[in-house]
């Protein structure tokens, strides 16, 4: 069945849903989800760094190493590579390829493909890059530095870098081993097949690319030489439905079993309603304020320890963020390695009105400019209210993200409230921003550490503590150094975690196994199955 049958059949079946005394019901063998996915920009997994477009190359590539859909928290596991060893001093890891599996065209896996799809991501050097780069590759050195032969694969590394950390970049979509054979087939120039793979699937995952049509749906087949067994869901079919009220009808209808972008209040009415389902998972995003040290009464060490006391984590949680966040007050999300769950601060005006006193500070005035979201500009104006009482007073200014984004990579904003997304499921993804800044100056224009965003120079020794954190070879110390990292941080920073974002996917209560990839990763659609 090409992908238009496909379409027209599933446009179909909707159409017989929404007959008035009929309720649908999705195959037994096929997943129906509604989300937004009109950010989908290319599936290279050499390019795409887009939510959307990880969600489906998390199902259509494998890595040398991945999750488990069924235990995320016990972290990476073999998969391509059945083995691996690192070299006695920490320089280079070899990973032994498993036998017998075979990508979607049918070609075998080879040490050589896995070797030239790290090859050809550096080479491409798309906007994911970094996550590879990082360890010292780069276009003209990986050929030597990334190397293979019948069976093993070998990356040569430019420091002793703790393998966790190279193994936790290595679970991330850039780090898709691809079918060299098939890809080179449809190269284009010296493109390395970089056209061919946006609209098209290499990969040897448990689900085949069956088609994509821009802001519309994406439609994946089960593979059923999957090395890890073919899938219960022989279809998975995502449908672009971009408005919550929709996808709630939707699900309580029957038309789809999984409905991902739900509103609060149409989360709580899911949660009442027969036949379906509310599922919570966290998610790597944290909500945080920046107080950009270049604002003089921002850089004064007793309004940063008062701000803390200043936003009313409860409230927020039970009321403007309710079921889209939980207080999380520190910089690793639960879910990583390291992860800090001591929450420090409370909402306390009183202890802020004295910590300001005791500091001689008798008032302020702050202007501040904020995305125009409503989970942003609602808690603006929840700390407004706060810092009123405090005698503080934040004038608001809402503008698009792009013009936040700029005014806050020029360290224009004197407080930031928005959201910060790992880039990868290493600590090191978090820390290498929040608590890292080698050089504060505004000729570094380093934009892409949020340190640097709100000039916040970071002392020595936590530059240092970070950069020794990449290198330790023990997981459990590795654990201690970022949680010692983190209270250090939370005792004097000025950028400020306040929540984790929790995922609230309304499901029909026949579907189980649903994984939305939690904190570390994206969606695993192969574990799902669905009862009677």
């Amino acid at each position: 069945m090409n992908m238009q049958t496909n379409l027209r059949a599933l446009l179909l079946a909707s159409a017989v849903a929404f007959a008035p005394a009929a309720y649908a019901e999705t195959p037994a063998d096929a997943l129906v989800v509604a989300g937004s996915i009109n950010d989908i920009i290319t599936l290279d997994p050499a390019q795409a760094f887009e939510f959307s477009g990880n969600d489906v190359n998390q199902n259509t590539y494998d890595r040398l190493v991945d999750f488990d859909p069924a235990d995320l928290d016990a972290g990476f596991q073999p998969s391509l590579a059945e083995s691996w060893e690192a070299s006695e001093d920490g320089t280079s890891i070899t990973f032994t390829m498993r036998e017998g599996v075979t990508f979607h065209s049918g070609n075998p896996v080879r040490a050589e493909d896995a070797a030239w799809s790290l090859q050809r991501a550096v080479k491409l050097d798309k906007t994911p890059a970094f996550i590879l780069t990082q360890f010292g590759f780069t276009p003209d050195n990986v050929d030597e530095m990334i190397t293979f032969d019948d069976t093993t694969l070998t990356l040569q590394l430019d420091a002793p870098y703790a393998q966790s950390f190279v193994l936790n970049c290595l679970t991330a979509n850039i780090a898709s081993v691809v079918d060299k054979e098939l890809v080179m087939q449809n190269a284009e120039g010296d493109d390395l097949g970089n056209t061919w793979l946006a609209t098209n699937d290499a990969g040897s995952g448990p689900y085949v690319l069956a088609g994509w049509r821009a802001n519309e749906v994406v439609q994946l087949t089960a593979y059923e030489d999957y090395f890890q067994g073919a899938p219960a869901m022989k279809r998975v079919i995502v449908q672009n439905v971009e408005e919550s009220s929709a996808q709630r009808l939707q699900l309580e209808r029957g038309d789809i079993d999984v409905a991902r972008d739900l509103s609060p209040t149409d989360a709580d009415a899911v949660a009442e309603a027969e036949g379906v389902k509310i599922e919570e998972q966290p998610r790597g995003r944290i909500l945080y304020m920046g107080l950009n040290q270049k604002d003089e009464l921002l850089s004064n060490p007793a309004v940063i320890e008062a701000m803390k006391y200043l936003v009313d984590y409860e409230g927020i949680t039970s009321s403007i963020l309710k079921g889209e966040f939980v207080t999380h007050q520190s910089f690793l999300p639960k879910g990583y390695l390291g992860a800090l769950d001591e929450t420090p601060w409370t909402y306390d005006v009183e202890k802020a009105k004295q910590i300001l006193a005791d500091a001689g500070i008798e008032g302020g005035e702050v202007t501040t400019i904020v995305r125009d979201l409503r989970e942003y500009t609602d808690v603006a104006q929840a700390l407004q209210g706060s810092m009123a009482e405090a005698g503080l007073t934040l004038n608001i200014e809402q503008m698009t993200g792009a013009q936040v984004l700029d005014a806050y990579r020029a360290r224009e904003v004197p407080i930031f409230l928005g959201e910060w997304g790992p880039d990868y499921s290493d600590p090191n993804t978090n820390a290498a921003t929040f608590a890292y800044n080698p050089d504060n100056s505004d000729e570094a224009n380093a934009t892409g550490l949020l340190a640097w965003r709100n000039a916040y120079e970071v002392p020595a020794e936590m530059n240092e503590a970070t950069l020794a954190a990449t290198q330790e070879q023990d997981s459990d110390v590795r654990a201690q150094m970022y949680q010692d990292i983190q209270r250090q941080y939370q005792a004097e920073a000025p950028i400020i975690p306040l929540f984790q974002r929790i995922e609230r996917a309304g499901l029909r209560e026949n579907v189980n196994g649903w994984q939305s990839g939690g904190a570390v990763t994206s969606v695993i659609y192969r574990g799902v199955t669905k009862g009677e």
